[in-house]
């Protein structure tokens, strides 16, 4: 089901990108806007890379100190999302593309991610341990695992073993 949603997102953003730009070629002129989305990729990719080259500081920096560098992944592949969004021309992608490249917005769209997306996969992914939400005290089931008939006894003069190996 999700996966339906994210193709037709992908494939509605070129739509509304070619249907903005139509009316904008219209009304400010075909060259000027080629050149608008030229200038607009330009400035986003020197905004992508700055930020990248940041953003691996801050990653090396953390891993240097034994930390692990969380966030600075995440904001790694929102870059690298920025840039494909800024590599494409349309004024849409160039809006996606500024908003994820952009700190001021980035940061908030990291957190969401990681509270709604990252965490909630992690925690199916290795039960429980992100969140800390984790089986503590006995088995997890353990009202269906009380009946007499499932114990199983191990000891060794039980099944006709003595004690020597021999």
């Amino acid at each position: 089901m999700r996966t339906r949603w994210v193709i037709a997102i992908l494939l509605a953003i070129p739509l509304v990108d070619t249907l903005l730009l139509l009316p904008v070629a219209g009304a400010i002129g075909f060259v000027p806007t080629v050149l608008l989305v030229v200038l607009t990729g330009l400035v986003g990719m020197l905004l992508v890379r700055a930020e990248g080259r940041h953003t691996l500081g801050k990653l090396r920096r953390k891993a240097a100190t034994g930390e692990v560098p969380t966030n600075e992944l995440l904001d790694g592949g929102l870059l690298i999302a920025a840039g494909a969004f800024l590599l494409t021309p349309g004024i849409v992608t160039d809006a996606l593309g500024f908003a994820l490249a952009l700190p001021v917005t980035r940061y908030p769209i990291r957190t969401v991610l990681k509270r709604y997306v990252v965490t909630p996969y992690l925690d199916r992914a290795t039960g429980g341990f992100v969140s800390g939400n984790v089986w503590v005290g006995g088995f997890p089931d353990a009202d269906a695992d009380a009946e007499a008939d499932d114990v199983v006894n191990l000891d060794p003069e039980e099944y006709g073993r003595s004690g020597d190996d021999s």
